[in-house]
C-alpha cells in the first residue's frame, strides 16, 4: 500500500464503518472517564492547553487505551503491531482514519472523547491540532489551507452546549456547525436536527462527529448564516458562529467576512423568521463598545418585533488585548515581526475607524413570545454562574411570562416560595444592634446576590407557598407599625425584582 506524503492532506475519513470503530474506542476506554483515570488531572489539565509532555510520560505502557491517547490526542505514530490490539487497522486505513509512516501508523483526524449530557460516550472529529487552541494558537494540519481547519471542542462549545435550553422539540437547527459539537447535543432531544455551515470541510466533520459518536444523521446544508434553510422554521436555533471582530476574513472558523459585529447583529435579527412560535434561539456572540452608545441600548436594538431576549455579558477586552488575543490565535506572533506588526496596526486602524472602546463578549438568548410587551434585559455578569445554565435561562423567560400577566394588584395575590440554596447575609459593624444591611445570595443559577431592607428580607423568609404575597406583607407592616396600605403599594417592585432574580419562585393556585 502506498504512503501519502505527510506534506499533503490525505482524503477525509468516511463514515461507513463508524460503528465498528466506536465498539473498539469504548472496549479500550478511549472514553472521557477513561482518559482521566489513565492520564490523571494534571496532565489531562495540561492537554487542554495544548501541552502533551505530561501525557506521553503517562502513555509509555503500550497497553490499547495509551496507544490510542497518543496516536489521536497527542498524535503521535504508534506501531502496527501495538495498534491492533486497540483498532481494526485495515478497516481504518482503508476508511481514511489512519495512514502509513514508514513502519507506523498515525492518525489523519483528530478524535476525542467528549462526554454528553446524560453520560453518553462521545467522540468529536476534527483537523490534527485543531481541537484546542492553546497558548500558542492553532495548530497546522498537513496539507490543509489554515482558512479551511475545522476546530474541535472547545470552552465556546462547552459554554453554548450548558447555556442551552434541553426541551424536548421537533426540530433544531445548529448554524455553523464546524465539528457538529451542538448538533450532536441537539440529536438527544430534537427529533429533526439540521446543522450548516459555509465550510464543506465542516460538514464532513460533523458527519463524522455524529457517526462515530452513534447519533442520528442530521439535514447537513452548506452556506452562510441562514440562506442554506430557506424559509425552514426550528423549535430551536443554536450557534457558535465566527464572532471574531476582525479586519479581514482571514479563518473561516472564527472571521465571519461582515465588519464589526455585524455577523452577529444580522443573525440576531433574521432569527425570528426562522423560529416558531415560542422558541429559541441562543448564540454566543462578541459586540463592539462604540464611543458615545450604550452597549446595553445597542445591542436590545438588535431585537426582532415579538421576541422576548436576555443578553449576558460575560467579559470585555480593550481593543489591544483583543487584537493581540486573535492575532496569537492565529499564530502570527510567531510570524515575520514586521507582518505582525503591520497585521496589529491594521486591526487597530479598522477599531479606530469604528470608534470602537472595546469589545464585549457573552451570550445572547431569544424566544419567540410573540408579546406586544417584549421583555429585553441585557446585562453584565462577569461572576462564576451554575453550569449546565439551560434550565435556569427556561425559567427566566417563563418567569417574564409571570411578570408580565401580573399587575400589582395580582402580584400581591399571587403566593411565592423562597428558592432553593437562598441564604441571608446580615452585614454590619461587629456587636451592633442592627445591620448595616441585608443581603440575599443564591447558590444556584446565576448565583446572584442583591441588598434588601427589613421588609424584603422578612417578606422573603416567610414565604413558603401558603399565603398570598398581601396578607404577609399586612402581617410585617403590623409587626413594624407601618401602615398596610402605603407598604402593599411600595413593595411589588421589590418583589418583581426577586421573582425575576430567581430569589422567589411563583406558586401555582
Amino acid at each position: 500500500m502506498s504512503t501519502p506524503p505527510l506534506s499533503k492532506a490525505p482524503p477525509l475519513p468516511a463514515p461507513d464503518h463508524a460503528e465498528q470503530l466506536r465498539d473498539a474506542l469504548r472496549a479500550a476506554a478511549f472514553t472521557a472517564d477513561g482518559c482521566l483515570d489513565l492520564l490523571g488531572a494534571t496532565a489531562y489539565a495540561a492537554l487542554s492547553r495544548a501541552e502533551t509532555v505530561p501525557a506521553l510520560r503517562a502513555t509509555r505502557g503500550g497497553s490499547p487505551l495509551e496507544s490510542l491517547v497518543r496516536l489521536f490526542l497527542l498524535q503521535r505514530p504508534v506501531t502496527h503491531e501495538r495498534l491492533r490490539a486497540a483498532l481494526p487497522v485495515d478497516v481504518c486505513l482503508a476508511d481514511g482514519w489512519l495512514v502509513r509512516d514508514g513502519d507506523e501508523l498515525r492518525a489523519t483526524v483528530d478524535v476525542r472523547p467528549y462526554a454528553g449530557d446524560g453520560g453518553e460516550d462521545w467522540w468529536i472529529v476534527s483537523d490534527l491540532g485543531c481541537a484546542v487552541g492553546g497558548a500558542g494558537g492553532i495548530g497546522t494540519a498537513p496539507g490543509v489551507d489554515r482558512a479551511d481547519l475545522v476546530l474541535g471542542v472547545g470552552g465556546a462549545s462547552t459554554t453554548l452546549a450548558g447555556l442551552t435550553v434541553r426541551d424536548a422539540v421537533g426540530s433544531a437547527l445548529d448554524l455553523g456547525t464546524g465539528s457538529g459539537v451542538q448538533a450532536l447535543h441537539a440529536s438527544r432531544h430534537a427529533t429533526r436536527v439540521t446543522a450548516t455551515d459555509v465550510n464543506a470541510r465542516a460538514l464532513h466533520f460533523a458527519r463524522l462527529t455524529l457517526a462515530l459518536s452513534g447519533a442520528p444523521e442530521a439535514d447537513l446544508r452548506q452556506g452562510s448564516l441562514f440562506e442554506p434553510v430557506g424559509e425552514d422554521r426550528y423549535d430551536l436555533i443554536v450557534s457558535n458562529p465566527p464572532f471574531v471582530i476582525s479586519p479581514a476574513g482571514r479563518f473561516t472558523y472564527r472571521d465571519g467576512g461582515m465588519r464589526g459585529d455585524d455577523l452577529c447583529r444580522t443573525l440576531v435579527q433574521q432569527s425570528a423568521a426562522h423560529l416558531n412560535d415560542g422558541g429559541y434561539c441562543q448564540l454566543l456572540a462578541n459586540w463592539q463598545h462604540t464611543e458615545g452608545e450604550d452597549w446595553r441600548e445597542r445591542l436590545a436594538g438588535w431585537v426582532p418585533r415579538g421576541c422576548d431576549a436576555w443578553i449576558v455579558q460575560r467579559e470585555v477586552q480593550d481593543i489591544t488585548q483583543y487584537a493581540e488575543l486573535w492575532l496569537r490565535d492565529g499564530g502570527d506572533h510567531r510570524d515575520d515581526p514586521e507582518r505582525y506588526a503591520a497585521r496589529y496596526d491594521a486591526w487597530l486602524d479598522e477599531f479606530e475607524q469604528r470608534k470602537v472602546k472595546g469589545i464585549g463578549f457573552g451570550w445572547i438568548t431569544l424566544r419567540k413570545s410573540g408579546s406586544d410587551r417584549p421583555a429585553i434585559t441585557a446585562e453584565e455578569w462577569p461572576h462564576p454562574v451554575e453550569q449546565p445554565l439551560g434550565a435556569h435561562i427556561k425559567d427566566w423567560f417563563v418567569r417574564q411570562d409571570f411578570l408580565r400577566t401580573h399587575d400589582d394588584a395580582a402580584l400581591l395575590e399571587a403566593r411565592f416560595r423562597l428558592a432553593d440554596e437562598v441564604v441571608q447575609e446580615q452585614v454590619g459593624l461587629p456587636g451592633a444592634e442592627d445591620p448595616e444591611h441585608v443581603v440575599l445570595r443564591a447558590n444556584r443559577g446565576m448565583r446572584r446576590a442583591t441588598k434588601v431592607d427589613t421588609v424584603g428580607a422578612g417578606f422573603a423568609g416567610v414565604c413558603d407557598g401558603t399565603l398570598p404575597a398581601g396578607r404577609i406583607l399586612d402581617a410585617i407592616a403590623q409587626l413594624l407599625g407601618e401602615d398596610p396600605v402605603i407598604l402593599r403599594d411600595r413593595t411589588p417592585d421589590s418583589i418583581r425584582l426577586l421573582v425575576e432574580q430567581a430569589f422567589l419562585d411563583p406558586v401555582e393556585n
